[in-house]
């Protein structure tokens, strides 16, 4: 097996005295997990970061073996993050979800748009933003989407204002409101797309997506929710609720 791509770098660990497994999200190859010979020296110190683009070949004797890379900086994403807290735990968060989410060696074409996006628009001001549609469209392509199309209790399509934990479908606001406590907000701006959240429907977005992921995805897989990305969603509510309360 031997093949050349690109990749973002999600996770690291040192093998030896100087290797590297590294772990890549890549555009053509999904999760990409392999071993770096000599990864860890000064030189090489700017290149192996968290976040950081890199375009790396990888080679495999025999294809249930571990694969040997070797991989040259593009772009260094990671000065962006280091720089700024509240990024750090986003990018965080995002190398937690993807090391666990991400599978191996399939293509990742479509799906991939919204992870560069979420680095491409990093300096932007609705950065925030565009991880959320990154973790919105995980759920889609994990095959655990929501269906908001039209009211699950009525059938219209009309004045959609929440979502069920239950089913995850959308419920209009006269049949949710009795229950409007125990729902989710109806996340509109993923949807519409033509107006720029408020602070309090990021985090309503990413309460609705950490429970989505957690119950259909980690639980049935038995797999540890990353506590980074709990944090962070406990992060942005208290954040949102203050805002509010201000």
């Amino acid at each position: 097996m031997q093949f050349t791509d690109e990749g973002y770098i999600i996770n690291m660990r040192r093998h030896g005295e100087h290797g590297l497994i590294l772990s890549l999200v890549s555009r053509t190859h999904g999760k990409v997990t392999g071993f770096v010979r000599g990864a860890v020296s000064k030189k090489n110190l700017s290149t192996f970061q968290l976040g950081n683009l890199v375009e790396f070949s990888a080679y495999a004797r025999v294809d249930n073996n571990m694969l040997a890379l070797r991989a040259e900086l593009k772009t260094p994403f990671a000065v962006h993050f280091l720089a700024d807290a509240d990024k750090l735990r986003v990018l965080t968060s995002f190398c937690a979800l993807s090391d666990v989410c991400m599978p191996e060696l399939q293509n990742l074409e479509r799906f991939y748009y919204y992870v560069e996006s979420f680095f491409n628009l990093i300096d932007e001001d609705n950065w925030l933003t565009h991880y959320s549609y990154f973790e919105y469209h995980l759920m889609e392509f994990l095959g655990i989407g929501l269906d908001l199309s039209e009211c699950a209790a009525t059938g219209t399509t009309e004045n959609l204002e929440y979502v069920s934990p239950k089913t995850g479908k959308a419920v209009c606001a006269e049949a949710g409101f009795p229950y409007r406590h125990k729902l989710y907000k109806y996340p509109r701006y993923i949807l519409e797309q033509n107006y720029a959240p408020a602070p309090c429907e990021l985090a309503d977005l990413l309460n609705l997506t950490e429970f989505f992921l957690y119950k259909n995805f980690f639980a049935t897989h038995n797999l540890k929710f990353p506590e980074c990305r709990a944090n962070l969603g406990k992060t942005l509510s208290e954040r949102s609720f203050d805002a509010e309360g201000n």
